[in-house]
């Protein structure tokens, strides 16, 4: 019942997937709206990031934040005409690198995209893994966009979410700006250890 998520290591036409084309069928399944960005060929096919949204997707845009040539990364940016909201809400989908001098970099290209794209008056998800084993990135978009991590605010600390089999460590976030946090949740357990490595993380928002 989500109305927007957020996905990383998506395929489209991969060997390892039966070349199926994974946002389209997402799309079919689950009646949304389903954008898609290649971040690197792979196994004859497309690997990136997608975006799944109930509601219009106005505009759409990759941002290459590659640290290393060897390491293909990208910042999936849309924004997403919601009913009863008077502007556009800015979703921004990352998957960062390895090594935490490339996070560094990717970090602050991710401060500077968000400073000139999005106005500071405007509704702002900021989510993926982050792989951010050192705990540095909440600090940081607090202090430099003023963005408030949902599990970090509504229970403390941000999320365990992998491995998804028993949860120890805190990759994967989610931040915001201009709304309120009314729940956050992992979830976890066999159905969902067996589809990801990444236990998933919801959280129910409300304009601020």
């Amino acid at each position: 019942k989500a109305d927007v998520v957020g996905l990383q290591e998506v395929d489209r036409g991969v060997k390892r997937t039966q070349r199926v084309d994974q946002p389209a069928e997402l799309g079919k399944l689950t009646g949304m709206h389903a954008y898609f960005m290649q971040n690197h060929p792979y196994q004859g096919g497309e690997y990136g990031n997608a975006i799944l949204s109930r509601y219009k997707i106005l505009s759409w845009e990759n941002e290459d934040i590659s640290a290393h040539s060897f390491e293909s990364r990208g910042m999936l940016h849309c924004e997403i005409e919601v009913p009863g909201m008077a502007a556009p809400v800015h979703c921004i989908n990352v998957h960062l690198g390895l090594t935490e001098a490339g996070r560094k970099r990717q970090l602050a290209m991710i401060v500077a995209r968000v400073r000139k794209m999005v106005p500071d008056d405007a509704p702002l998800i900021l989510a993926g893994d982050f792989n951010d084993w050192q705990m540095r990135a909440c600090h940081y978009f607090k202090d430099e966009l003023g963005l408030a991590e949902v599990f970090e605010t509504h229970h403390g600390k941000p999320a365990r979410s992998y491995p998804s089999i028993l949860p120890m460590f805190q990759l994967d976030r989610i931040y915001v700006r201009r709304f309120n946090i009314e729940s956050a949740h992992v979830h976890t357990g066999n159905a969902w250890h067996r589809i990801s490595d990444h236990a998933a993380l919801t959280a129910k928002l409300s304009l601020a």
